[in-house]
């Protein structure tokens, strides 16, 4: 079998787990499809999700339904405002040994998981919130000076509602910029409610079936980076990327209008491996120009700042970027 054959091959399996994973969770969760893909993209490549929405969309519903379709540890975190840092990542206790003797233990807190359900993330305080930092970056726990390795794969998905909510706290960039995609949940539509309505009040319950396990979906987030990125593919990412920095040398009128930062390293990384992953689901073994651009908009939104201007003329991140897209030109004279 020659190595275009073994690349057509990977990819077809590829889908084929994908589309397995995408069904069993669309037998619970109504539309949607948009945010489905979202969430099953980071998690083939290993990326955090930060899905933003008013309460009762099904936000939390939809990432429950992830966990019961993956054989993986899960555990749920509640942020309320009163939440510490310790009650995420554990703390050392004292303990009695059998021979009478009391020492230090470490208790290990409930991030100690495959899966980790980080609920209205937006409501705890910022000190909370950034006690996630290492484990989102490492995949560590450091406590008392000793570091603790997380199970792989590891996951943070995030649910937080609007910013303009009362009783919420913005989370710190340091902690946006370490989410893969942020994901929007809007409303659903009639025939959508309609099918929520018959599916929740007649008394039955769909249980998704288990698709995938940890050893699994290492093999194909391996299968990812394998994706071929072309060179002209890779410039007009990373002129995308550089478009979103105020005063830089790609920065359009819009850019030095409406931002105040840009971008990091981090986005590019996120397009690049978003890329792959629509790549693939294509059935095809290289990155498209279209492949970056539908991409583009869950991976910037949340690592740009809009400056005063935007905010009093209401002009939000996506609009922002959508205008990027329309003009950042796929290749350039040099």
């Amino acid at each position: 079998m020659s190595i275009a054959e073994t690349m057509e091959r990977r990819a077809r399996a590829f889908v084929e787990r994908y589309q397995a994973v995408h069904e069993q969770i669309s037998r619970v969760i109504v539309g949607h499809d948009d945010i489905i893909h979202g969430v099953l993209t980071c998690l083939f490549v290993g990326g955090h999700c930060l899905l933003e929405g008013v309460p009762g969309l099904g936000k939390t519903l939809l990432v429950r339904t992830l966990a019961k379709v993956l054989d993986l540890d899960f555990s749920r975190i509640q942020f309320t405002p009163d939440l510490m840092p310790a009650d995420i990542l554990g703390t050392n206790m004292v303990m009695e040994t059998p021979d009478g003797r009391r020492v230090f233990e470490f208790q290990r807190g409930p991030i100690f998981t495959q899966i980790c359900l980080a609920d209205e993330i937006n409501r705890a305080t910022p000190k909370t919130q950034s006690a996630m930092l290492e484990t989102m970056q490492e995949g560590t726990v450091t406590a008392a000076g000793t570091r603790h390795e997380l199970k792989k794969p590891f996951f943070v998905m995030a649910t937080q509602n609007p910013i303009e909510q009362e009783g919420t706290y913005p989370l710190p960039e340091a902690q946006l910029d370490r989410f893969f995609f942020k994901l929007l949940v809007g409303y659903s539509n009639r025939e959508q409610l309609i099918t929520i309505i018959d599916r929740t009040t007649r008394g039955t319950t769909i249980e998704p079936s288990q698709v995938l396990d940890g050893p699994e979906i290492l093999e194909w987030q391996a299968l990812v980076r394998e994706v071929i990125l072309a060179p002209h593919v890779e410039d007009y990412m990373v002129r995308l990327v550089l478009s979103t920095h105020p005063e830089g040398q790609f920065a359009l009128p819009v850019t030095n209008q409406y931002l105040r930062w840009g971008a990091s390293p981090r986005g590019a990384q996120t397009l690049a491996l978003g890329s792959k992953v629509r790549a693939l689901l294509d059935g095809r073994y290289n990155v498209s120009f279209e492949d970056v651009r539908r991409v583009f908009l869950p991976a910037m939104r949340h690592r740009v700042i809009v400056n005063f201007e935007a905010q009093a003329e209401g002009i939000e991140p996506d609009k922002v970027l959508l205008e990027l897209l329309e003009k950042v030109p796929e290749k350039i004279e040099e």
